[in-house]
């Protein structure tokens, strides 16, 4: 690894309008900084992150997931702007890459080609049809001659199509010779990086353009450039599990968390979402279903189904509009109508519409557990704390609030009372 990289997270964001720093919000179950340095950290080993506004609360995410990286705090109140922001950086190769804190759909591949140009700075550059609104990139005989805002451009330069990407290779002499005399006499009196473009040129220093895609290098400035970034994101995520093998019905519909792993041949129907760490194996999950930090094997789930975090779901069906939390299943058929929470049921155990386990007092949760070929019938109530053993018939419409032993039928009706004639007396007719 020849290169150390920096990025950039101290600014305000306030485009967001969010009380949430910008680099912490959100992009297919992660903030957009891990999506960032997890791809940092495949090609450097000296990763530092620059912060400022919230630093303590994006310290303290950073800090729980990962080890390996350092951490600057920008001294903004007297070197605003993201030249101020490098002035403390002490990288350990000669070669620094500087990268914002927003741009969470930059790959590891196109972060390798800066090392690949020989130059004292390599500046990215995006083409794009519509440039208006940003400064243009000048090139002459294949290097960057200058950058220039559109206020300042001619009306030549401003048929310009190439834009700047926002991220640098430098050297590090390069960094170390012109960060202490960048200015802050601007109308926003702050320290500008680009502003070393203009100082290198004129010392002759090689310039040279990396051109990039702009859905690699999109910079996240508010929630629709969120919304739209997520979407790229996911498109990326499902296009790498269809190649795995998973059949996907109207893609574009599916919701995959980037943490969610599949294994085997797996079958997803149209609008199912994926939250979290989830562990799908050779599982067919019905459309409008909701899988969150669980695990499931050789099931099928669904339509309408919500297994919620903390289940395990093996060799078992579980049907429409039924609730699985913090349960463990194992050869069970839920078909309908159901909430199974803090359970353990074993295999052969049919559980029959709207049954559901009574797992909170007000107070605390407790635990359901049902052995092996058990029969539950229908609209069920069983009463945590409750363990009903193997080969139990519980029947419809019962409260069961004790244990029942093996080989047992559970009943709990209140006796039938019919009243003759009461329809015609209610209603007043003869």
């Amino acid at each position: 690894m020849s290169f150390s990289v920096v990025v950039l997270a101290a600014g305000e964001g306030s485009r967001m309008k969010s009380s949430t720093p910008k680099v912490l919000h959100q992009i297919s179950g992660k903030p957009m900084i891990w999506h960032i340095l997890k791809e940092a950290l495949k090609v450097s080993d000296d990763v530092t992150v620059v912060l400022y506004h919230q630093a303590e609360r994006i310290l303290e995410f950073l800090k729980s997931e990962f080890e390996n990286l350092n951490f600057i705090f920008q001294d903004h109140q007297n070197y605003p702007g993201t030249g101020g922001a490098v002035r403390d950086i002490a990288p350990k190769y000669e070669k620094v890459l500087i990268l914002n804190g927003d741009m969470p759909l930059v790959r590891a591949e196109e972060l390798k080609k800066f090392n690949e140009i020989e130059a004292d700075i390599v500046l990215a550059v995006i083409e794009i049809d519509d440039p208006n609104g940003y400064g243009r990139v000048i090139l002459k005989e294949g290097e960057v001659e200058r950058i220039v805002e559109e206020k300042d451009a001619s009306a030549e330069e401003l048929k310009v199509k190439l834009v700047n990407g926002g991220v640098y290779l430098f050297k590090k002499e390069v960094l170390e010779k012109f960060v202490p005399l960048l200015s802050n006499q601007n109308a926003q009196k702050e320290y500008y990086l680009t502003d070393i473009i203009a100082l290198a040129k004129q010392e002759g220093l090689t310039i040279k353009p990396l051109l990039v895609k702009e859905e690699d290098f999109k910079g996240v400035n508010s929630k629709s450039d969120l919304a739209k970034a997520e979407e790229i994101m996911q498109t990326r995520i499902k296009e790498r599990w269809m190649k795995e093998g998973v059949i996907m019905r109207l893609p574009s519909t599916i919701y995959i968390d980037i943490q969610t792993q599949f294994f085997g041949e797996c079958e997803i129907e149209s609008g199912c979402v994926f939250k979290g760490k989830n562990r799908i194996t050779s599982s067919l999950i019905r459309s409008q279903s909701v899988i969150e930090e669980s695990e499931i094997q050789n099931s099928s789930i669904g339509p309408l189904a919500h297994i919620r975090p903390n289940s395990k779901i093996f060799n078992s069906h579980i049907g429409n509009f039924v609730e699985v939390k913090k349960s463990s299943l194992r050869g069970v058929k839920a078909g309908h109508l159901s909430y199974l929470g803090d359970s353990e049921i074993d295999e052969g155990t049919n559980i029959g519409a709207g049954t559901i386990t009574c797992n909170y007092d007000g107070k605390r949760k407790y635990k359901t557990i049902i052995g092996k070929d058990v029969f539950i019938g229908s609209d069920t109530k069983l009463v945590a704390p409750v363990k009903i053993e193997d080969e139990v018939i519980i029947g419809a419409g019962s409260v069961v609030n004790k244990d029942v032993p093996k080989g047992s039928l559970a009943i709990s009706r209140p006796v039938l009372k019919t009243i003759s004639n009461f329809y015609y007396k209610f209603f007043g007719k003869e």
